[in-house]
């Protein structure tokens, strides 16, 4: 029997689901009756998402810009949902401005303004006070993981949990008795929060697909997560005295051991049906010949692709994988599902100027672990494909007998500077270190990769 002045908070949490809406139907029901059968045993319940919700891999996502995510989490009724870089980097300004316009609960965001107005945006709030039947104030914060580098690119000025958490435990001094922080930044910096500010209660993680079955308790805080694309959903636990935490306790429940109905899978091959269908209806171009993806070879597709990024970024040299094409470009009329099933991966192309020596080293990189990249199972970093595959170059030339580069037939120039297009994942990746030592980067952020595609088919063979 619960002693009379102690208090049960609950909080449901759920993170990085990248639209992987195979698993929401037992996700929402979960969620649901855990509510209720928590509420009737007399505890507060809250419940929150961390972030990555849309992804626009997924058809439905795509086609709707992830509205169709807002409508899904709607149906749980969260008491504060945060963003990740999926919605933050992955729509644009405009698209994250309207995202929530018809949401039923309340974003909650402290490390993020509008460059231009330098404020909050008006779709969130710096943090949420929340009282509970018994008084107890309970704050939440939430902050994402500022990209310094491509959030300014999207019209949003990131900044640091560690300038934006202090202001705003100042801003709620004495407002709140539990401090819980939603986090979309990654395990490593829920422990340095955990160290550097005992005085949070819970930190409730996301950003790095991390799975804490039980949780970990790091200086007093419980630090809490629940993995990735909704294969698991967290519960906290919260015992409270006086207002104060006593005890705190996480688990986790996998998904694939709730039970499924008979609906669920048409639910789900509908969700994927409508995307491609509402995709289906936007013909781009009238393609006269079909190209083949060759993920170890070079191929035709690959070098339409070349095209396209060079053409996009006004350059003569560019270097795409091949592994990027997951499929055919189909000959006759081509639609954004097409451009969507080949290239799905949230990529943009980058602009990178280097001298003729830095040139050189980069190729002499990327043909030294060519053999390797070839076969190599690379995820995320907005890649969205099964290997790397094989390296392809435009207006390049390396001759391994010789270790020599040529640029358009030339002798590379030591000297001179070049400019070559590739895409912003290979930044991110760790094979290609003069890209990030050497190179001047100019990230051309407007468009993925399947856009400035799509673009460039218009451009040669525009539909009829």
């Amino acid at each position: 029997m619960v002693e009379a002045n102690v208090e049960t908070l609950t909080i449901l949490h759920t993170n990085d689901i990248h639209s992987h809406f195979e698993n929401w139907p037992r996700i929402k029901r979960y969620l649901l009756a855990q509510r209720a059968a928590q509420q009737r045993q007399g505890a507060t319940v809250l419940t929150v998402d961390l972030g990555d919700a849309v992804d626009r891999a997924h058809p439905l996502s795509e086609a709707t810009l992830g509205r169709a995510n807002v409508e899904m989490l709607n149906q749980i009724y969260y008491d504060a949902v945060t963003i990740g870089n999926n919605e933050g980097l992955g729509l644009s300004h405009q698209a994250l401005n309207q995202l929530y316009q018809n949401a039923n609960f309340d974003v909650v965001l402290g490390n993020l303004c509008d460059t231009q107005t330098n404020a909050v945006p008006r779709w969130a709030q710096t943090g949420k006070l929340i009282t509970t039947p018994q008084g107890t104030r309970v704050l939440l914060l939430a902050f994402t993981a500022p990209f310094t580098a491509t959030y300014p690119l999207n019209g949003w000025t990131p900044a640091s949990v560690k300038t934006a958490l202090p202001r705003l435990l100042a801003h709620y001094a004495e407002q709140y008795d539990v401090l819980v922080v939603m986090s979309h930044l990654g395990l490593p910096t829920d422990r340095w929060l955990a160290k550097h500010f005992p005085s949070i209660d819970v930190i409730i993680g996301s950003h790095t697909h991390h799975l804490l079955v039980n949780g970990e308790t790091d200086h007093g805080v419980l630090v809490a997560a629940a993995g990735k694309y909704g294969q698991y959903v967290g519960e906290i636990q919260l015992q409270l005295k006086e207002h104060r935490v006593v005890t705190a306790r996480a688990t986790t429940v996998a998904t694939s051991t709730l039970p499924s109905l008979a609906t669920d899978q048409k639910q789900i091959v509908g969700w994927q049906r409508t995307g491609e269908q509402l995709l289906q209806r936007r013909i781009l171009a009238e393609v006269p010949q079909q190209l083949r993806p060759r993920w170890h070879h070079q191929s035709e597709l690959t070098a339409l692709g070349l095209r396209a990024i060079t053409s996009y970024a006004g350059t003569d040299l560019g270097m795409l994988n091949g592994g990027l094409f997951l499929r055919d470009l189909p000959a006759g009329p081509v639609s954004e599902n097409e451009l969507h099933t080949m290239l799905p991966h949230a990529m943009h192309v980058i602009r990178v100027t280097l001298s003729g020596r830095d040139l050189w080293r980069l190729i002499y990189e990327m043909e030294l672990v060519r053999p390797f990249l070839n076969k190599y199972q690379i995820q995320g970093m907005g890649f969205r494909g099964k290997v790397f595959g094989y390296i392809q170059y435009q207006g390049l030339t390396w001759q391994p007998e010789r270790h020599q580069l040529l640029v358009q037939g030339q002798l590379v120039d030591f000297q001179q500077l070049y400019t070559i297009a590739l895409l912003d994942h290979h930044l991110f990746i760790p094979f290609f270190p003069t890209l990030n030592i050497s190179g001047q980067t100019e990230i051309l952020f407007k468009a993925f990769l399947r856009t400035v595609v799509g673009d460039y088919l218009k451009s040669q063979w525009p539909a009829q």
